[in-house]
């Protein structure tokens, strides 16, 4: 899905309570689809990393990470996700980052490949809202700067799902900086829920020598993008923000290229985009690379340990 999330998902306001109702389809097909559909259990262990929030909750870096993490533990993982034509881009990016990927229109089917092949893990990344697949650890993701926006569920707001689904979950991770409070609401929903904190960290800084940039972005959330360029010490002139799973054209890119080149910018953006438009052949373009790092990562090991 290509599109920039709307404002007024960001609060309680006129455009919302308008399509409130069209929320009400929502929240009936969540409920009707869990009695419908039926489960398929996998072989092997399922870890699954979704969210509730359309988009922008860093699910998979996090699947990557937990992929790595594994391997160090002697497992073989995999990670499965289903396959939208619109999200190539993606794949094509995890693709590149772990050996054991597998993708499909029917996540049972990649499953099976993966089984197949021996992998005795399975990473989900995406599809927290698939009940046809039995899981046996739920991570949900959230940004510490949208959290759940209004509340609303689609189209009234941002969520796929009603917060209530992190009873289902036995971890938590929160990336950006914590928030006590929504610590607090989760905890009172689910006591059981075990909850981190994450954060991304540039890899690639000194690479850089001048720090005033015009950045752009093509992905779930650019303002995380941003935010991050400016707690990293860049010195953002101007940034650009295009919908998610962007397609980019060589005339895009031109006209950044011409409008950095003008300004005396560096044109910089994320790795995701940069891979996406590499084939375009076109040079005086950086990208920040970053690695996930979670507080408290220790816990966070021991307890995805024993949900496997």
């Amino acid at each position: 899905m290509k599109f920039k999330k709307p404002k007024f998902w960001n609060n309680i306001n006129f455009f919302s309570i308008c399509l409130f109702p069209l929320s009400l389809i929502t929240l009936t097909f969540n409920i009707l689809k869990s009695y419908l559909i039926t489960e398929y259990r996998p072989r092997v262990p399922v870890v699954c990393v979704g969210n509730i929030f359309i988009g922008g909750t860093g699910k998979t870096p996090l699947s990557i990470y937990i992929y790595n993490l594994l391997k160090k533990k002697n497992f073989k993982p995999a990670i499965v996700r289903k396959y939208y034509t619109a999200h190539l881009d993606e794949i094509s990016f995890t693709k590149s980052k772990v050996k054991h990927f597998f993708t499909d229109k029917q996540r049972s089917l990649s499953i099976s490949k993966a089984e197949a092949k021996n992998n005795n893990v399975i990473i989900m990344d995406d599809g927290l809202q698939d009940v046809s697949i039995a899981k046996d650890c739920n991570i949900i993701c959230f940004n510490s700067f949208d959290l759940i926006g209004n509340g609303f569920l689609l189209p009234a707001g941002p969520l796929r799902e009603q917060l209530g689904k992190v009873k289902s979950c036995k971890i938590a991770v929160i990336n950006g900086k914590r928030n006590i409070a929504f610590e607090k609401k989760l905890k009172s929903i689910s006591n059981g829920i075990e909850i981190y904190q994450s954060k991304y960290v540039v890899r690639n800084l000194k690479k850089f020598k001048s720090r005033k940039v015009l950045a752009f972005a093509g992905i779930g959330n650019s303002e995380n993008f941003f935010r991050l360029l400016k707690d990293t010490g860049f010195k953002i002139k101007e940034q650009i923000s295009f919908p998610d799973h962007y397609n980019y054209t060589k005339r895009d890119i031109e006209g950044l290229v011409s409008k950095a080149k003008e300004d005396g910018l560096k044109l910089i953006t994320t790795e995701k985009d940069f891979f996406r438009i590499k084939q375009l052949g076109l040079k005086k373009i950086d990208y920040i690379s970053v690695d996930l790092k979670i507080v408290n990562n220790k816990n966070f090991e021991k307890e995805l340990l024993r949900s496997l």
